[in-house]
């Protein structure tokens, strides 16, 4: 995207703030408003219930979004991304007690500037430190009015924009994994985690529906098969549902990462003989540490054959849907039963922006209603399936489809090929340019989705005949910790304890903003920068 474009989306969101500007969250401005305002209000130092704040507040975010938005207008002025500070200084600079006098707008105002001053800019073009990072200004102009609408996504009669949204988002999607529209169904979650659960409870609740009445007593002992990199929300949900950690087999991947079918096959069997249930294989499209794609097709040939559901948690690599190139990650997804998406990590939607698809319509809806009566009333006015609420394991819920709507319509489809497409691009660019740089050492030989993962050797382990595992282990936490110190960059490392692999620089990119190639230069100069003088 150019300077230009990407200043005009900037100028878009300022003259949204300036058009609510009269009348924000409610608020009259009007001067008779003013001088007819309640006691308790005007007894306050600054009068707390004005909208200063607000629009103090508006204009700091517009500003950030200037200063960290424009890339060029970074690496101009070597914007910092992180100021760090320990734990204990910083609780000390904020000052977080709860006073009895409350505090006045220039106190509020000030805290706000130092929240900004002291958080990490995660809309930075050197952020890559999560699997998401960047966030698109029109996602950003959807969360601003979501909040100041300020209701649940419960039922029509409280969210009827929000409530078409959400289906026609869902829709979307759900189309984009293949499934027919008439049978696609889902809801946005609180994160790519509860979507995961919700998988494996609606996989429990179709093979065992009297669960819902009768809970897991009696029931045989059921088994969730993922990979051994799968992600740890397999585990947590298992222990949620009620049958422990002990009931998830890790089922073996091979050199890239990838879930052997085989071995699924064979885990399956075993299961089966031990006189369990497998009830449900969650596949993984994009690992969270190598970005490996599970061969979906061949999975669910495997449940198919046994009766199992097919959960894929498409949290990370769900994004390539948009790609007609890239797509053939997922291939063999319009065989899911289930899906998981977060939209807030390659497209950059503000988090939290997570959903849960299923082409098993209604299904949900069973599983989950309770039909509480002061909400979800029989003889309501309007159709009533309409009412996304009693699908939810949520009373309350927040209002994501604004926000999902307005960065996925917002650029369209043609752009957003783009962007996915720009993503493998830039992992091939910087993959070939580490295999080409004697301090560099690639965990895989190339990586298929946003992910790359390395390892840098500093120049007095380099020429070493053999490098000790534990040194080098090391090395990511002494350069991150410079990396920090310095906020000109962040990249996450770990372990990957299941192929024995000590600490590596993981690289997630993402499609906000979009990589370039001098932004890929930077990293691998940087980190070579801020390790080359390294003793262990």
């Amino acid at each position: 995207m150019s300077h230009t474009q990407e200043t005009e989306k900037i100028s878009w969101l300022a003259d949204l703030y300036q058009r609510t500007n009269k009348n924000w969250f409610g608020l009259n401005h009007s001067s008779e408003a003013s001088s007819t305002s309640n006691n308790v209000s005007e007894s306050k130092k600054d009068n707390v219930a004005d909208d200063t704040l607000i629009r103090k507040v508006a204009e700091m975010i517009l500003d950030e979004f200037h200063l960290i938005g424009d890339s060029d207008n970074v690496k101009n002025t070597n914007t910092k991304l992180v100021n760090f500070t320990q734990p204990a200084d910083l609780e000390k600079i904020l000052k977080l007690e709860i006073t009895k006098d409350g505090l006045t707008i220039k106190q509020l105002e000030d805290f706000c500037r130092q929240v900004i001053k002291y958080s990490v800019k995660t809309t930075h073009p050197h952020f890559y430190n999560q699997l998401y990072g960047g966030v698109d200004q029109f996602g950003v102009a959807g969360a601003w009015l979501t909040d100041a609408l300020n209701t649940s996504q419960a039922t029509y009669e409280i969210a009827p924009v929000f409530t078409l949204l959400e289906r026609k988002i869902i829709e979307y999607c759900g189309s984009k994994c293949g499934w027919d529209l008439d049978k696609i169904d889902g809801i946005f979650s609180p994160g790519g985690s509860i979507s995961n659960m919700y998988g494996m409870i609606l996989a429990r609740y179709n093979k065992f529906s009297d669960t819902k009445e009768n809970g897991v007593r009696g029931l045989p002992r059921l088994v969730a098969f993922g990979s051994d990199s799968s992600h740890y929300s397999l585990s947590k949900s298992s222990i949620w549902m009620g049958h422990g950690t002990n009931s998830v087999v890790k089922v073996k991947t091979d050199d890239r990462g990838k879930m052997i079918p085989s071995e699924l096959e064979k885990e399956i069997e075993n299961t089966i003989k031990d006189g369990a249930v497998p009830f449900v294989v969650i596949a993984t499209a994009g690992t969270t540490v190598l970005g490996a794609f599970d061969p979906i097709r061949e999975v669910a040939a495997i449940c198919a054959k046994y009766n199992i559901w097919l959960h894929v948690d498409a949290a990370l690599g769900g994004t390539f849907l948009l790609s007609l190139k890239h797509r053939t990650l997922l291939d063999g997804i319009e065989l899911a039963d289930s899906v998981a998406w977060n939209l807030h990590k390659l497209a950059g939607a503000p988090l939290q922006c997570s959903l849960f698809l299923t082409r098993h319509c209604q299904l949900l809806q069973h599983c989950n209603s309770l039909n509480a009566e002061y909400i979800f009333q029989s003889d309501k006015y309007y159709d009533a399936d309409y009412d996304l609420g009693d699908k939810s394991i949520q009373c309350g819920r927040k209002v994501d489809s604004l926000k999902a709507w307005l960065t996925l319509a917002s650029r369209g489809e043609d752009e957003w090929e783009h962007l996915v497409d720009n993503i493998i691009q830039m992992n091939r660019y910087i993959t070939d340019k580490l295999a080409h740089r004697p301090n560099f050492k690639l965990v895989l030989p190339q990586f298929e989705g946003s992910t790359v993962s390395f390892w840098y050797i500093p120049e007095k382990l380099r020429n070493q005949t053999h490098i000790d595992p534990a040194t080098l282990h090391k090395v990511c936490p002494a350069i991150k910790s410079r990396m920090m110190s310095s906020g000109s960059l962040m990249i996450g490392y770990q372990p990957l304890t299941c192929k024995n692999l000590p600490n590596f620089f993981r690289l997630s990119l993402t499609c906000i903003p979009p990589a370039t190639m001098e932004d890929m230069d930077f990293i691998v100069d940087e980190i070579e920068r801020l390790g080359k003088d390294l003793e262990f």
